[in-house]
């Protein structure tokens, strides 16, 4: 069977990163016998310089006819001096608008090899842990097609005021809601739904929209918090969270909060999906090809400031690339082999300079290239 991947590089360390991914789909495909096709698209700045518009259509036309579709980063100070509607940014949302995802999957889990670029205690760390370790895993799904990004908005005539509008319909919060039911109901079974109703007239229809979608799934324990409480429970205490449900706004800024308890941002990966039904989220579905539209892409920007000096950590695009793996294509034991490729070089001590420490011997010290060459051998050699 063969799967083709739409590969969107994009602006600064885009390209770099993702081109280890790519290397590491290749090694699976070797492993496993699997036929990965890859066709390379222009979106972000690198298409306003070439094409004159940040998303062509040609790119998501292709993107919407591939099985997935894996991005890299886009945006730079180049591009800022141009109006809102042309600014690279807007290639994200045109995406995610054209290809109808709306549940981004943000995993953060502190990996024990990592341990010492958590900025936590350790004794907070246990405090809250589900388990007594030092650590936590934890899943922010973020809505991803409405809220304050996706609004009315304007400036007023003589230029003195500005607007954006945060407006979500019914059906949008249900059917997130329901992608956060779901992968709930495969971990820990503990959600936590993340507004600001105390103010906001739309939090208050989530709220509304939640007590009757809790009812539907009793196995799950619900609870609430505002959002400024959960920015600060993340740092008191990450490991009482099993998974977060919020806007798309707040979801935006959680999940970069919360990469920074892992060690880095460079290590997060995403998931926006189109769909999250029982059978597509299940692991058990390994080896189906489920009908479940993907993007996925690291959660970090794309960095011009380290671009082209091999010192990105491309982690993030790679476990971005298992999430494709597992939720596009089903395919749960080769999503597995790259989890445990990562960890085992991790295990071996190399680490990026966003995650290295001042203990990283200067040998285990490695560029973007070497440690994705890393990830693909120990797929290959596994």
């Amino acid at each position: 069977m063969n799967y083709k991947i739409a590969l969107i590089p994009g602006d600064g360390i885009g390209p770099e990163v993702v081109a280890q991914a790519v290397n590491v789909l290749r090694a699976v495909g070797e492993r496993f016998g699997r036929d990965f096709g890859f066709v390379e698209l222009a979106a972000g700045g690198n298409a306003i310089d070439r094409h004159g518009a940040p998303l062509p259509a040609s790119t998501l036309e292709e993107a919407k006819a591939a099985d997935a579709v894996l991005l890299g980063a886009v945006g730079g100070p180049k591009w800022d001096v141009l109006p809102g509607n042309l600014r690279p940014e807007r290639a994200l949302l045109g995406l995610r608008e054209g290809l109808g995802v709306y549940a981004n999957l943000r995993p953060a889990k502190l990996l024990p090899q990592l341990r010492g670029a958590c900025p936590l205690k350790e004794e907070v760390l246990k405090a809250s842990s589900h388990d007594g370790s030092p650590s936590f895993d934890l899943l922010i799904v973020r809505e991803l097609t409405g809220g304050l990004y996706f609004g009315k908005r304007g400036r007023s005539v003589d230029g003195l005021s500005a607007f954006d509008t945060e407006t979500y319909s019914v059906m949008e919060i249900e059917r997130v809601l329901r992608a956060g039911y779901e992968a709930a109901g495969l971990r820990r079974k503990k959600l936590c739904i993340v507004d600001k109703a105390n103010v906001l007239e739309s939090s208050r229809l989530w709220r509304e929209v939640a007590a009757r979608i809790a009812a539907e799934y009793p196995d799950v324990a619900t609870s609430y918090l505002y959002v400024d409480n959960c920015a600060m429970q993340l740092v008191r205490g990450p490991g009482q969270f099993d998974v977060i449900v919020t806007s798309n706004l707040f979801g935006d800024i959680l999940s970069d909060e919360a990469s920074v308890l892992t060690g880095s941002i460079g290590m997060l990966p995403s998931a926006s999906l189109g769909g999250m039904a029982k059978e597509s989220a299940s692991p058990a579905m390994a080896g189906a090809r489920p009908s479940v539209r993907g993007l996925y892409e690291p959660i970090h920007g794309s960095a011009p400031d380290i671009a082209g000096k091999d010192i990105a950590n491309p982690l993030g695009t790679i476990l971005s690339a298992a999430m494709l793996l597992r939720y596009s294509f089903g395919l749960e034991g080769e999503a597995v082999a790259v989890e445990k490729a990562v960890d085992s070089v991790l295990d071996a001590g190399l680490r990026t300079v966003d995650i290295a420490t001042a203990a990283t011997p200067a040998d285990l010290r490695v560029g973007t290239k070497a440690m994705g060459e890393a990830v693909a051998r120990a797929i290959k050699n596994a």
